[in-house]
């Protein structure tokens, strides 16, 4: 690998590595290609051949990921859970979680098994790998 493509992968996890921290905050791909240090086509023709998918994809995907993990988890409201995982809207989060996930919020939550006690087993008797890899979104 040329030294100049290893600078380029490492600005584009910079950038990642950032929607990672700040998932839940307003974030355009402006401000990321100034922290990946490239201008703003640059930088999502790149993330997107670095990552395989667009930078506005993968912080859905994020979002998604913890807002899984939040109804898995907690006996929240899914409202709640829509704008602490940074969606400016439940309609968009719904539509946005079913695309990915292939079930709305509600569902994912009943099909987990879930109640409101957040310290009980989310599957009891299948292991946290298990129920990791099943409930994973689709790419």
């Amino acid at each position: 690998m040329s030294r100049a493509a290893e600078e380029t992968n490492r600005r584009m996890l910079r950038a990642r590595d950032a929607m990672d921290r700040a998932y839940a905050q307003p974030l355009d791909v402006p401000a990321l290609a100034r922290i990946a240090h490239v201008s703003p086509a640059h930088f999502t023709r790149t993330f997107r051949a670095t990552f395989g998918e667009t930078p506005h994809r993968y912080l859905q995907r994020r979002r998604v990921e913890r807002a899984m993990f939040l109804l898995r988890e907690t006996g929240r409201s899914v409202t709640d859970i829509c704008y602490e995982v940074g969606f400016g809207s439940p309609g968009t989060f719904s539509r946005t979680f079913s695309d990915i996930v292939g079930r709305s919020p509600r569902a994912y939550r009943q099909e987990a098994g879930r109640t409101a006690d957040p310290t009980g087993p989310a599957s009891p008797g299948v292991p946290t790998c298990f129920t990791m890899a099943w409930t994973r979104p689709r790419a």
